[in-house]
């Protein structure tokens, strides 16, 4: 099918969370049923300007399913590096049109930037990290401009980086919501088998984690879900889950 995603182009403002929100938050939905905490927030209007950002991964269609029940008029941004799989691409209309979610956009490096800084599109194999940068960080800053939070599918089992997350948490004054961060692959499965969700194209073939497809390679058994990212580099993060550190200057 076409793609039903749109340009997105959001108007820069100012939010206004802070951590002692966030802790607010963590308290009061402490073990409360990630359906029921999300149905919450959308009906008492706390996330005021919100989106939920996908990478239309392996386990994306959880919380895009999630959001569909909660609030389908929610935002979906999938920032498009312009290296995905085609599989994944197809993967986003697919989920997009099953579960109703009538609100999706896309976002794309800027093509002045790609010509001046990855003309050869050959960046990510001798400089990952500004590679994600150009690709990935700066187009989804881009995006969340005008939010005053935002969803992530973050979760603390895909791998030690990402131990300890908090459902809520602020990043520049912006909200950061992890609804699956205490879930485990078992719930994944779990959920991914009660409401019958598409499967990745590529997770059949040992993909367990999916990103651009120069740097990302089949997962061995036993391995940690995210060992296929960026294999032989010591990095395992693209950079949109790691705040700037204050003075820093982006890797563009």
């Amino acid at each position: 099918m076409a793609s039903a995603l749109r340009k997105i182009d959001l108007i820069d403002t100012a939010p206004a969370f802070t951590q002692a929100d966030a802790d607010r938050l963590n308290a009061r939905f402490a073990g409360v049923e990630t359906l029921t905490m999300l149905r919450a927030l959308f009906a008492e209007g706390i996330l005021g300007n919100t989106a939920v950002v996908s990478s239309f991964g392996t386990e994306s269609a959880v919380l895009l399913h999630l959001m569909a029940r909660a609030d389908p008029a929610t935002p979906v941004i999938f920032v498009d590096t312009l290296r995905m799989f085609p599989e994944t691409l197809a993967y986003r209309d697919t989920l997009l049109a099953a579960f109703g979610l009538r609100n999706g956009h896309t976002i794309t490096p800027d093509p002045l930037v790609l010509a001046e800084k990855d003309a050869q599109r050959l960046r990510w194999s001798y400089d990952p990290d500004g590679c994600c940068a150009i690709r990935k960080v700066e187009p989804l800053a881009r995006a969340k401009a005008g939010l005053d939070s935002w969803i992530s599918g973050r979760k603390a089992f895909q791998s030690h980086t990402r131990q300890n997350i908090a459902r809520f948490e602020v990043e520049d004054g912006r909200l950061k919501v992890n609804p699956l961060g205490d879930w485990v692959k078992a719930d994944l499965d779990a959920y991914f088998a009660e409401h019958d969700l598409p499967r990745h194209p590529l997770e059949v073939d040992g993909y367990a984690s999916v990103g651009c497809q120069p740097c990302t390679s089949k997962v061995l058994p036993g391995e940690d879900p995210r060992a296929g990212r960026w294999r032989g580099w010591d990095k395992t993060e693209c950079g949109i889950h790691v705040p700037e550190k204050p003075g820093e200057e982006p890797v563009f």
